[in-house]
This record gives structure tokens, sequence and C-alpha cells, in this order.
């Protein structure tokens, strides 16, 4: 069956409809649900951690041989080394272990990378068998031995050079001539980016030279040849503009990526004296141009690349033994890329024929090694920080084991910055150390920190523990050692770091609102979060479980949304947003393994088992069968903010939030304390079953039944009823908001109940739609893009007016 995508309005609906058509009929179920998983886990940046990643290299079938391959390759070589040994090491003269991913490329790539590395076949060259491959004839073979595994995808053409010849003449200014040619190419290439320059011609002609982004706005890709030259013109010639001046339009080529259009564009500074954009902004120098399109065009061009084998470098310091380092470089590959086809070749100063002007002789000892990401068994080689940490444990495992003395570092444990790319910068000298310009003003910056070796520190809250931990570990080291460089060498990078723990901490203090609110709204953000990619975790999720993790998120939010400032409120609206369509996807996947175990059933013949009832579930049905639903909701109400104030006292008192924000925590208990001994006293049974086995809440009824005044015949009464119960809680609300006209807190902890009563109702609705669909034949399994995504529209947007309509009536 076909899926027509252009019926879906945005690019999640079509993604989503795409991955449910796959997982019902059963086509790449496994890969989807983790494509699912992988696109699900961006909604954690809400308060991500820094450093880390995660811990797996590769995913593969179980028991299959690329399965055993990919546990070599992740078996933690020097993870157990502890933190302080290593820093230790690097103390007493150690040199970190640097691997580096240099680049990706596709299977067409390959023969010009492996020119690269071995110097155009005069160095000697060994694959994965220890095979040596000499000259031009055995590297080339290594291309047509690969083929299989490449994915032979060709590369995205993304921007094009085009030239324009333009029959025109007379024009009264240099602006009205820049006029008539932007609105020329504008009726030609539409919507588009482009940057151009004028010649003017003998005969009064104008030939204009440019560069465009060839995907439009609305997502119309060129192909940068005759073609699409073709489109253009005739989009030109049917313009208004064409009355006005006779056009022709041609394409020169074409390239893929940012570095490829900020070269061109360079190129065209270069060589014209007045070059602009679409906007007629004036591209003044190469730096200018360099930003255009880093800032202005990257977001346009959905850039896409094979990326069949990658470019890795590992290096050593000058006067590292050569042999003994190829011996490590080889055991390191062998090791962590067993099962996958690679090459590798040492550049060493002394035998490099490249000169160093051009790049070669380089002082340190390094190795190249180009690598098939896909091995023979199927398996996909992943690149995450976890796994290139992983890599340099390995490289300093295998180096200490021929002498080389080599550790594995972080840049936190030294408050390095981050590494440049080679797409943020360009190289403009290659004597001596490569000297490098920024193509951008972040790539400038990030490259003239690197190089000055300015002091830096992660701000993430990862980090920020990370960092503390290496701190007591340089103190350590320095306390022990009885060497007097380590101890200076130690002292100088423990001193280092608490100044930079100090400088984040102040700043981190001084970008605090000041508001009672504040602490407690950063303490449920982070509670959310948890909570919802506690989801991420489980795989097939039973319906109990399911129904429980979805009522901790829509507490958790109620949380939130009870402490949320009114500048935080747009912020909250689209966290709690992403939330909802999170947990809304995981209940279509637990609908999907609920079918398809049926399904399996009905094949082998069985019944279905029954899961297992929730406790939380049983409880919950319990407390409203002994004391009704009006009664319980309304004690849970009032238990959710004590808990969570206690919750906050206690991580106070741990030291996770600052001391400052105690006072608020406190208030918020004794007030939900108040409540909760009015409504004992107006009769809440279930508040006062709770107060059995909570002396604090018994204490805090045993007052405001003893208060001075109170008449002693509502002492300890409970309602005759349910509806008299729920009737008095009414009132005692209605005359709460009567006393505190402005309590926010407690309108909008109304509202967001009120909410989740109208969510649990539209998911009670929208499972009895689709049992009734399956008693109907009309299963999700035909065509879930049909009825999964319609359907969840539907209710989304009926819960949406009920939201409008609430506040409508409660505005009136």
């Amino acid at each position: 069956m076909e899926i027509f995508f252009g019926a879906f309005t945005s690019d999640w609906e079509q993604r989503r409809a795409a991955l449910l058509h796959e997982m019902s009929s059963g086509v790449r179920r496994a890969s989807a649900e983790e494509e699912l998983r992988k696109r699900l886990k961006r909604m954690g940046q809400i308060g991500a951690a820094g450093g880390g990643g995660s811990t797996g290299a590769s995913n593969h079938s179980a028991g299959s041989k690329g399965q055993k391959l990919a546990q070599a390759q992740v078996k933690p070589a020097s993870a157990s080394r502890p933190m302080q040994t290593r820093l230790a090491a690097v103390a007493k003269g150690s040199q970190p272990a640097v691997v580096k991913m240099a680049s990706y490329g596709g299977g067409a790539r390959v023969g010009a990378m492996l020119n690269y590395v071995s110097r155009s076949g005069e160095l000697k060259v060994e694959n994965e068998n220890g095979k040596i491959l000499e000259g031009r004839e055995d590297l080339a073979r290594v291309r047509g031995d690969w083929d299989h595994l490449f994915q032979n995808r060709a590369e995205s053409r993304d921007i094009g050079s085009f030239s324009v010849d333009i029959a025109a003449a007379g024009f009264s200014s240099d602006e009205a001539l820049h006029e008539r040619v932007r609105s020329t190419l504008t009726s030609g290439f539409a919507d588009r980016r482009y940057a151009y320059a004028i010649e003017k011609n003998d005969d009064g002609s104008l030939t204009v030279e440019g560069l465009v982004v060839l995907r439009s706005g609305q997502g119309e890709r060129l192909t940068g040849d005759a073609k699409a030259a073709g489109i253009i013109q005739s989009r030109y010639d049917a313009s208004a503009a064409a009355s006005e001046a006779e056009a022709k339009f041609s394409f020169r080529g074409y390239g893929n990526g940012v570095e490829f259009g900020a070269s061109r564009l360079r190129g065209l500074v270069d060589q014209h004296p007045d070059v602009r954009n679409n906007r007629g902004q004036s591209i003044a120098d190469e730096k200018v141009a360099g930003d255009l399109v880093q800032k202005d065009w990257r977001g346009e061009l959905h850039s896409r690349k094979s990326r069949d084998v990658m470019h890795v470098i590992m290096s050593a310091r000058a006067g590292t033994d050569v042999a003994a380092f190829e011996s490590a470089v080889r055991d390191f590959l062998a090791h962590q890329f067993a099962g996958h086809r690679y090459v590798f070749a040492m550049h060493d100063p002394a035998s490099d024929p490249k000169e160093a002007g051009e790049g070669g002789k380089r002082p340190h000892v390094h190795a190249h090694a180009i690598i098939a990401m896909k091995s023979d068994a199927g398996d996909r080689i992943e690149t995450t920080p976890a796994v290139f940490r992983e890599w340099r444990s390995v490289m300093a495992e295998k180096a200490r084991g021929h002498g080389i003395k080599m550790e594995m570092t972080d840049r936190r444990e030294f408050a390095s910055p981050p590494a440049f790319t080679r797409t943020q910068v360009r190289p403009v000298s290659r004597e001596g150390r490569t000297e490098h310009v920024g193509t951008s003003e972040p790539g400038q910056a990030r490259y003239d920190a690197k190089r000055s070796g300015r002091r830096t520190l992660a701000t993430s809250d990862g980090s920020r523990q990370y960092a503390i931990k290496v701190q007591e570990a340089w103190q350590k080291i320095a306390l022990a050692s009885g060497d007097r460089q380590t101890v200076a060498y130690a002292t100088q990078h423990h001193n280092v770091l608490e100044t930079e723990l100090s400088t984040v901490q102040a700043e981190t203090i001084a970008t605090v609102i000041h508001a009672d609110f504040r602490s407690t709204f950063r303490a449920n953000l982070v509670t959310l979060q948890q909570t919802v990619l506690e989801g991420e975790k489980l795989r097939e999720m039973l319906r109990v479980d399911f129904e429980a993790y979805e009522k901790k998120v829509e507490t958790a939010l109620f949380k939130l949304e009870r402490s949320v400032g009114p500048e935080d409120r747009a912020g909250f609206d689209e966290v709690a947003s992403l939330a909802r369509d999170f947990v809304n996807q995981k209940r279509e996947l637990v609908d999907l393994y609920e079918q398809r175990k049926e399904a399996v059933a009905e094949q082998s013949g069985e019944e279905p088992h029954n899961e297992p009832r929730d406790p939380a579930n049983d409880e919950w049905d319990a407390a409203i069968a002994k004391h009704g639903e009006a009664v319980v909701e309304a004690g849970n109400e009032v238990m959710i903010e004590i808990e969570h104030n206690r919750e906050g006292l206690d991580r106070v008192e741990a030291g996770e939030l600052p001391s400052k924000s105690k006072e608020a925590f406190q208030a918020g208990l004794n007030h939900a304390m108040e409540r909760a001994a009015q409504l004992a006293v107006e009769g809440n049974s279930y508040i006062r079953e709770v107060a059995e086995q909570d002396l604090d809440i018994q204490r805090a009824i045993d007052q405001a039944e003893n208060q001075p005044g109170r008449p002693d015949e509502t002492k300890g009464n409970a309602p005759s009823s349910i509806d008299s119960a729920a009737e008095q809680q009414h009132d005692l609300r209605a005359e709460e908001e009567d006393r505190q006209p402005v309590d926010n807190d407690a309108r909008e902890a109304h509202e967001l109940a009120s909410t989740v009563e109208s969510t649990n109702r539209l998911q009670d609705r929208l499972s009895k739609d689709r049992e009734a669909a399956q008693l109907r034949g009309e299963t999700t399994r035909t065509d879930p893009a049909q009825q999964h995504v319609p359907r969840l529209e539907e209710l989304e947007r009926e819960k949406m007016e009920q939201r409008e309509r609430d506040r409508d009536d409660r505005d009136r």
C-alpha cells in the first residue's frame, strides 16, 4: 500500500505516518522503532546535561557474527583505569591519546582518500589482513573490493554556479542597475538565496555570474545542469520581468555542502570588486562571504552526503618511536574495527615524500586510516562522543603495550576549549604547524580559543559535576606525590579548575531571577525531563506500565505548571506540548505491540495472556470505591502538593538545590498542610485515612479542629454521602477563590487538574474507538497513515477546543 505523504502538513506528521506504516506492516520494524527513539531523544535537550552519549558502538542483531564483533569494539579497554591513575601518569609525562575523526566520504571518494593517505602510491598501505598494498594498481583494487559495502547514494546538489546574459543598457545609476539584475534573478530563481557579480560588455549587455542555493523554500531542488537552466528560463520568460529585458540563464556547475559554497563565494569575491546577495547587501571580503554561507545559507541547503567510509587520524608526539607507534595503531584498528575493511598508512617526517610547504613532513608521527562504515556482516560503526572516548582508551592501552607512555584524557580534565572542525576553519599556511582562519565569526572565535589555550569549562550540570571530581583527583595527586614536578603540575590544574568552577557558579547565580518560584521551577523541570525520558528506556511497554508512566508525566507537568512564572509560560507550553506528544507516540507503540501480540496469538491458536494489574491502579480504584471519586481526587491534589514540597526540602538538605529555596518550599508545604487539614475538617475521609499513616498531616488536622471559635458539632464528622462531600469541597474552593482572588497558583492548579481530567477522558475515548474499530475489522494494521494519525489529530483538536472553552468560561 502506498502512502501519499503530501497529505500531511508538517514534517513530523509525515515521519510519524511513515514510521507507523513500516511498523504495522512488519517492514523494518526494529529499525523504525530505533529511528523513533533517536528522534524522541532530542526532546531531552529541554534540560540536558553535557558530556556523554550512548555507550554502545553500534546496533547489531542478536546472535549474529556482527554482534560478537561489535562487543569486541566496545570492550572497555581502559574504562576501569581510575581517573587518578590516568591523571597522575599525565602529570609524570605521559602523552594524551589522539584519535581524530577527520571526515566522512561516499564510495566515490575512496580513490581520492586512498591517494591522499598513500601520497599517490609512494607510501606503503596496509589493510585489515596485514597485507601490504604498494603502487596505484593495488590501491585501485580496493575500491572494487569494498563496493558491496557502499550505499552508492549520490550527494545532494546544494549550490549551483550560474551565468545570466541580460540584454539591457542605459541605467541612470549603479543602484538602478542592481535593481534590474536582482529583479531578473528573482524572477527566475524565485525565493532561493543567491549572490552575484556584474560584468558590463562592450555592446552594452550584462553578464551576471554567481552562486545560488538549489533548494527553494518550498522544497523544490534544482539539479544545477542544463535541464535546471531550462526550468528557470521558462519561469523567467513567463514573468513580467521578461518584458523589460531579455535574459538567458545557464548553469556552469554544482557542489555539495557549506565548504563548497564558501570556497566558491570567496573565489567570486576575489575576482569581482562588487559582489552582492539577493537582498542587495554587499559582500565586501572573504570573511563576509564565509559568514553568509555559514549563517544564512546553511539552513536552506538540507545537504545530504553518503557516509560509506570514514577517515581517522591517530597521532603521537614528536620523538615517539615510529615502529612502536605503528604496531600500536595496527593493534588498535584490529581491536576496535574487527570485521570491517580498512587500510592505514604511516606519515613519518623522515620518510614523507610530501614537502613541508605542501602539508607534509609534519614533526609528529601520525597514521591515517580509511575504514568502511559497514562490515561484511552488515553492522555499521556508530560515532558518538562516548565511542570516541572509547577509541582513545583503546589507543592508549595498545600504545602502553608497546612501551609508549600514553593515556586517555578528557578536555574537561584540563579546562581545555573544544576543538574546531574542518568546516569552521580553512588553512592559509602549511609551513610548520598549519595556520587557519575561521570561515565565520564563531569559527574564528573557536579557533582562537583553541590555539591560545584559553581555559574553558563546560557549563552543563554533568560537566560541572565531572569537573568537581577531576579537581578532587588533582588535589589527591598533589598530596600523594613526592615528585616536585608532578606536584606543581597537579596543583596548577587544580587551581585552574577551582577558578573556572567559581566563575561558572557566579555566572549561573547572576542569571537566576530571585523569585521564590524560580528554584522550584528549575527543580520541577529536571523532574519532568527525567520522568519523560523514562519512557525511552522501555522497549516493549505493557499497557499497565504505560498507564503508570503516563500518570507520572501528568503529575510532573502539574508540578511544573504550579511553579511556572509569567515569563516562562511560553516555554512551559512548548515543553508540555513536546512531553505529551512523546507520550502520545508511546501510546501508539503500545497499541502496535498489542496488535502484534494478538496477531501472533491468532496465528498460533493461543489466547492472548491477560496482563497483570498495576498495584497503583488497584489502590486508586479501591480508594475511589471506598471514598468516592470526587473525595479522592480532591485529596490526591493536596497530597501531590505536599509530596512535591517535601521532596524539594529533601533536595535542599542534600545540597542538590540552593539553600535560599528552602523558605519557598517550607511555605508551600505549610500552605498544603493547611489545605489538607481544611479538607479533613470538612469531611474528606480520604485525607483522614492518609493521616493515620502521616503524623504531620494528623497534627495539622488536630490543630484545625482545636481552633477557638469553631463549632464543636462539625469536628470529626464525615459527610453522609459522596455527593455531599463533593459539594462541600466545591463550596470550599469557591470560598478560597473569593478570599484570594489573585492566587495564581491555585487557579493554575485547578486549570491543570481539569486538563489532566480532560486528557484522561480523551484517552479513554481513544481506547474505546480503537476497540470498536477492531471489532469492525478496521485495525490500524491496514492503514496507519489514514487511521492512527487523523484520529489522534481529531482528539488533539477536541482537547484544544475544550481548553479554549474552559478558558473563555473562566474569563466570563
